[in-house]
C-alpha cells in the first residue's frame, strides 16, 4: 500500500511539473537572458558665433545682423554588441574644410580612440551659417581682423566638436532603431529650370524638368522603455532659401525646431543627401523658408506615424578610403597670369594667392583627396558619405545599385568643390565646369573620369561592410 502511495504522489508530481517544463522550453528568450540592442549616444551643442564672424557663401561681405534662431552642430553614437562604434556629425555648418575636419579626427583619435573610419563629418551647406577655416577662402574680400575672427571661431568649434562627440559617446545606452521613408517636393533641379520661371510653372501645374530626389529618409533611436530619443533625417536640396545677413539655419533648421517642439526631449538632425543641383524654388523670404521647413517636417511626421518601421537590426561595420580625385590639369603660370587679368575679382584674388604659392616653390598636387565612407548598419541599411557637393545622379544611382534602405550623403568630411556625374561634367555649367577656382583649388576643372573612379571605391567600401 505504502509503495502505492508513492507511485501516486510521483505521478501528480509529473503531470503537475511537465507542463511548466514544456512551457519553459518553448520560450524564446530564457529568464536572465537578452536579445541584442544597439547602444545610442546623443550629443548637441550650439555654434551661433558670438562674434562678427562674416556669414558664408554667396562671394560677398556679409556681417551678421542678428538671429531667426540659434545655429547646432549635434551627434549620433552608436555602438553595436560587439562594441563596434561610429559617430554621424551633423551641423548648420555652410561647409567645413578639410583643415578643420583634420585637426577633429586626430583629436577624436587622440581622446576618444575612433578611427578615421569611424567618424563622419556632415554640415547641411546652409548659407546663412558662419565661415569656416579656408573654406572658399578666395571668395570674400576680407581683411586681416576678420581672417583672425574666423581662425578664432574654427579653433573654438574643433575643440566643441570633439567635446560634442565625448559626450555623445558618454551618453551610449540601450536603444532600438526603425527606419521608414517620406517624401516631399519643394527641391527643384535649379540646372533644368529658370529660377524665375517656376512659380509660374508651379501655378500652372505645368512638370518640372530633370533628375531630382524627394526621399525624406528617416531613422528614429529609441530607447527600451519606448521613448524616442533622436530623429535622424535627409533631404537632398540646398539650404538657399534666404540670402540676408541673420544667422538661421535655413529650412533644415526650421524642421528640426519642428521636430523637437512636436516630440520634446527629441533631438532631431539632418543630413544633406546629395543637393549639389538641386535648389528651394522659389525662394528668398523667411516665410518659404519656414513654409519648406514644416513641408520636411510633414513628412518625417508622416514616418512617424507609421505602425511599423523597419527595424535596423544589431551590428555595425565601417569602412573608408581616400580617393586621389584627378583634375584635368593644374593651373600653370601663364593660365595664373592670364587669370590675374580678368574682370572676374574671385578669379584674380585665386590666380594672385596661386602664384605666390609658385613663386615660394611649391609643386601643385595632380588630384585631390577625396573621402568616401561606407556604413553597414545590421543588414538593412546602408550609409554612403562623400565629400562636398554632390549632384543628386549620385544618390539615384547607388540606391539603384545597392537597394532600399541606401541613404547616400554628400557634404560629408571636406567642402571641396561641386562633384558632378559623368552627365553633368559632359552638360558643363556651374556645377560641371572650369569653376574649381572659387574653392581654391590648382585647377579649373575635374576630369571627366570622377563619376566612375568614385563609384569604383564606393563598391569596394560597401563590399567590405556586407561581405
Amino acid at each position: 500500500m505504502r509503495s502505492f502511495w508513492i507511485l501516486c504522489l510521483f505521478v501528480l508530481a509529473f503531470v503537475v511539473v511537465m507542463p511548466v517544463a514544456a512551457q519553459q522550453e518553448t520560450c524564446p528568450v530564457q529568464p536572465g537572458s537578452q536579445a541584442p540592442v544597439w547602444k545610442v549616444g546623443i550629443g548637441r551643442a550650439i555654434i551661433t558665433p558670438e562674434k562678427s564672424v562674416w556669414l558664408a557663401g554667396y562671394g560677398s561681405k556679409r556681417a551678421p545682423d542678428g538671429k531667426l534662431h540659434e545655429l547646432w552642430m549635434k551627434a549620433l553614437a552608436f555602438e553595436d554588441q560587439h562594441g563596434h562604434r561610429a559617430v554621424l556629425v551633423t551641423s548648420d555648418f555652410q561647409g567645413v574644410p578639410k583643415i578643420m575636419s583634420d585637426r577633429v579626427f586626430a583629436q577624436v583619435k587622440a581622446k576618444h580612440q575612433l578611427e578615421r573610419t569611424q567618424v563622419m563629418i556632415t554640415f547641411s551647406h546652409n548659407h546663412c551659417g558662419p565661415r569656416l577655416g579656408d573654406d572658399l577662402v578666395d571668395y570674400y574680400p576680407v581683411d586681416a581682423e576678420q581672417v583672425e575672427l574666423v581662425e578664432a571661431y574654427t579653433t573654438q568649434m574643433v575643440h566643441k566638436m570633439v567635446r560634442m562627440i565625448g559626450d555623445a559617446l558618454q551618453d551610449l545606452a540601450p536603444a532600438k532603431l526603425a527606419m521608414g521613408s517620406g517624401s516631399t517636393t519643394f527641391a527643384v533641379n535649379r540646372r533644368e529650370n529658370r529660377e524665375s520661371e517656376v512659380p509660374k510653372l508651379l501655378a500652372e501645374g505645368t512638370a518640372l524638368k530633370g533628375p531630382v530626389d524627394h526621399t525624406v529618409p528617416v531613422l528614429t533611436v529609441v530607447r527600451l522603455d519606448g521613448q524616442l530619443v533622436a530623429v535622424l533625417f535627409g533631404y537632398a536640396c540646398h539650404p538657399t532659401t534666404l540670402s540676408f545677413r541673420t544667422w538661421c539655419g535655413d529650412y533644415p533648421g526650421f524642421a528640426q525646431l519642428e521636430i523637437e517642439r512636436e516630440h520634446p526631449g527629441v533631438t532631431a538632425l539632418f543630413v544633406n543627401t546629395c543637393g549639389g543641383d538641386q535648389n528651394p524654388l522659389p525662394r528668398r523670404t523667411v516665410e518659404l523658408c519656414q513654409q519648406y521647413g514644416h513641408m520636411l517636417a510633414e513628412a518625417v511626421e508622416e514616418v512617424l506615424k507609421k505602425e511599423a518601421l523597419q527595424v535596423v537590426s544589431v551590428g555595425l561595420r565601417t569602412s573608408f578610403e581616400i580617393l586621389p580625385l584627378d583634375y584635368v590639369k593644374v593651373a600653370s603660370r601663364t593660365d595664373l597670369r592670364s587669370a590675374l587679368e580678368s574682370n572676374n575679382v574671385i578669379l584674380g584674388r585665386w590666380a594672385e594667392r596661386m602664384l605666390k604659392k609658385l613663386d615660394a616653390g611649391e609643386e601643385f598636387p595632380a588630384a585631390y583627396p577625396y573621402p568616401v565612407h561606407a556604413w553597414q548598419l545590421g543588414s538593412e541599411m546602408l550609409v554612403v558619405g562623400m565629400g562636398a557637393e554632390t549632384v543628386v545622379d549620385y544618390a539615384l544611382r547607388f540606391k539603384k545599385e545597392f537597394g532600399s534602405g541606401t541613404w547616400v550623403c554628400g557634404y560629408a568630411d571636406d567642402m571641396i568643390a561641386y562633384i558632378p556625374s559623368r552627365r553633368v561634367w559632359e552638360e558643363g555649367g556651374y556645377e560641371g565646369g572650369a569653376r574649381l577656382y572659387e574653392y581654391g583649388r590648382p585647377a579649373f576643372r575635374w576630369a571627366g573620369t570622377i563619376e566612375d573612379r568614385i563609384s569604383e571605391v564606393v563598391h569596394r567600401l560597401v563590399k567590405q561592410v556586407r561581405d
